[in-house]
């Protein structure tokens, strides 16, 4: 092997773990532009330098969920630039998702990043990968279960920390009384979420369980209970896409009070901007994904680890709408 190769490999790592770091805290500009060196490293084949992997991603999304494009979103280009092949499945079904963990397994993927929503119902499979060899990562839910399940990383935010962190805004904002709105039932992080925000707030928070697969039937529920509590002035949904349908319940209703969410898109930084909602807690997909690969590579190519056994975390920030200008040009790019 000529002395030309291991300086390219070196090179190769060392762009990963730049990009990696870039990401964790550089600014719009640097994201921009550690986007379009991996979009140069792809297109001139520097990254065909180093090994070529398959690695799979396997999480509890539904139909339509725009918070998962943008976990893709940061996957696809840490994979462009690792030299990676990335597959994507998701299933908000438990015992589908396992399956599916399952099937990558019988694939032969050379790394494996789960989500753990219903840890017990993955528990198994997850268990299989790493028994099989499989190097594991677990994103943003379940970072208790993670080490206990064999994997050897957690990238997200704490949910419960995450909770807290509402408490603490709406306590700023003088709220009184607040309600969480619970879309999918069995999640234990948004079971952590509302818990975390009730630990915090000085005031009353009510829980909404609904059914976040049938919309216009989240709708009904948040406006019934708001038209039967005039005292609540404050709905907080754990999902980007049901803040905009809190916002429709709340003007049926007459109520006045408080939009606010979990997880960011451009509809929610658009109503940021307008005060449709007061504020958001943004967890950074796009860095969920990135990371999440670029970790994986490093653990293959080098043995390296991040997190010294505790989660890597990457939220909660609260955003309001003096953020929504930057917000709004992430956003538009789906990194954010």
């Amino acid at each position: 092997m000529g002395s030309s190769t291991p300086r390219r490999v070196l090179g190769a790592l060392l762009a990963a773990v730049l990009g990696a770091v870039c990401l964790a805290g550089c600014s719009s500009t640097g994201g921009k532009r550690a986007e379009d060196r991996a979009k140069r490293l792809a297109a001139n084949g520097s990254a065909v330098n180093t090994p070529h992997w398959t690695f799979a991603m396997v999480t509890h999304s539904g139909a339509g969920d725009t918070f998962w494009d943008i976990v893709q979103s940061g996957a696809k280009q840490a994979a462009a630039k690792d030299n990676v092949r990335f597959l994507y499945s998701s299933s908000d079904q438990g015992n589908e998702q396992a399956q599916l963990v399952q099937a990558a397994i019988d694939q032969h993927v050379d790394g494996l990043i789960v989500t753990l929503a219903k840890p017990d119902a993955v528990k198994a499979a997850v268990t299989r990968a790493v028994k099989a060899g499989i190097p594991v990562i677990t994103i943003n839910s379940g970072s208790a279960q993670s080490k206990e399940f064999g994997a050897l990383s957690h990238i997200g935010q704490d949910e419960s920390i995450a909770g807290k962190a509402v408490g603490d805004e709406l306590n700023t904002r003088g709220r009184k009384h607040a309600l969480c709105v619970l879309h999918e039932q069995g999640n234990v992080g948004h079971e952590q979420r509302c818990a975390g925000a009730k630990d915090t707030f000085s005031g009353r928070m009510d829980n909404l369980y609904v059914n976040g697969t049938n919309m216009p039937d989240v709708e009904s529920a948040i406006q019934a209970k708001l038209q039967s509590d005039r005292s609540i002035d404050s709905v907080v949904t754990l999902g980007a896409p049901f803040a905009a349908t809190a916002a429709k319940a709340k003007d049926q209703s007459g109520s006045g009070a408080e939009i606010d969410t979990f997880d960011l898109n451009a509809q929610v930084a658009t109503a940021l901007k307008d005060g449709t909602i007061g504020f958001a807690v943004d967890q950074q997909p796009y860095l969920q994904g990135y990371e999440a690969i670029d970790l994986l590579w490093l653990q293959r190519y080098n043995g390296d680890a991040l997190g010294g056994g505790q989660p890597v975390l990457t939220g909660p920030q609260i955003v309001t709408e003096e953020d929504a200008d930057a917000l709004l040009s992430y956003t538009k790019r789906g990194t954010r």
